[in-house]
């Protein structure tokens, strides 16, 4: 059996702090990090750890480590410490956003392949509708970084996050998708009987509040099916909105129509522990009596599903 996972670490960068390595807390980049101690980063880290033990995934999709040798040290520090198995095939590749947050993944298997799309533009991918800045230059935000293993191929994405400019953001998706579908046509003769899944966040609200012109209309329509859909409306949220009561569903496991087929009672589960501001789940509450206030894995749920055989 495979455990995939998904999670948006927050903001996981290490930084020498009072004379030591120290890992970022599960802040924005925008909350400036003074605001929280050493004391409350190495908490959030902690719990950040816990979750990702909690979920036992044989590969875990992150979004937003900073590099591998952040990477390194989160799981060396931090996600052993909790009895979690090791996960000793690690991979951050440099991608393209300005803050250097970038996509990464904890393996207990050794990929065949490890392989980013960073440096594509939509020229590459034969997207040549596409607006100067996104034919002729770097297309992906962040990367979509690809893993083959023995039995199936990942694709880990982040894509544009919804601000400063919403409208233009939601362009900017709607190409990151066309490529992802693209880069998987050009891997799969016939991407219907591949198996292959696309997990990460892909930054669309979901949970009801999809819009009428959703950005991942290219990976939808009978191209990949996304597992979360076979949760009940109203379970299937993995982000809350920040001063609002409003959940969406930015993080996603997309998986191929022949994977769907193979597969049509895997339903994945959501880990909330520690999300910011969130009341803990039912099954998944927080950890050792620890108050979600006080410390945070991150902003986003964790996501996994089993497929067995794989």
């Amino acid at each position: 059996m495979m455990r995939v996972a998904t999670f948006n670490l927050q903001n996981m960068r290490l930084r020498t702090r009072e004379g030591r390595p120290v890992l970022d807390g599960a802040v924005d980049q925008d909350q400036s990090n003074v605001q929280r101690s050493v004391a409350h980063s190495l908490a959030d880290r902690k719990q950040t750890a816990k979750v990702i033990n909690a979920a036992q995934a044989d590969v875990v999709a992150l979004q937003e480590a900073f590099d591998t040798p952040a990477l390194d040290f989160f799981h060396d520090q931090f996600l052993l410490q909790t009895g979690s198995p090791a996960y000793p095939f690690r991979y951050c590749l440099p991608g393209n956003d300005g803050r250097g947050l970038n996509v990464a993944t904890l393996c207990r298997r050794q990929p065949i392949v490890v392989k980013s799309h960073a440096n594509l533009t939509g020229a590459d991918l034969d997207l040549s509708d596409l607006p100067h800045d996104l034919r002729d230059h770097r297309l992906f935000r962040r990367d979509c970084l690809e893993l083959d293993f023995a039995s199936v191929t990942l694709f880990v994405c982040h894509f544009k996050a919804p601000f400063p400019d919403a409208d233009k953001a939601h362009f900017v998706r709607v190409a990151e998708a066309r490529a992802v579908r693209k880069i998987i046509e050009m891997r799969f003769s016939r991407p219907e009987s591949g198996r292959w899944i696309i997990a990460g966040d892909l930054n669309e609200p979901g949970a009801g509040n999809e819009p009428a012109q959703s950005a991942l209309t290219a990976l939808k329509q009978g191209f990949s099916f996304d597992l979360l859909d076979r949760l009940a409306p109203g379970t299937d949220w993995t982000y809350e909105v920040p001063d609002t009561h409003q959940h969406s569903r930015p993080d996603r496991i997309l998986v191929s129509p022949h994977l769907a087929q193979e597969y049509p009672n895997v339903r994945p589960e959501i880990i909330r522990i520690g999300m910011n501001g969130s009341s803990p789940d039912r099954r998944h509450g927080s950890l050792r009596g620890e108050p979600n206030n006080l410390c945070h894995a991150s902003d986003h749920a964790l996501v996994y599903a089993d497929f067995p055989g794989l």
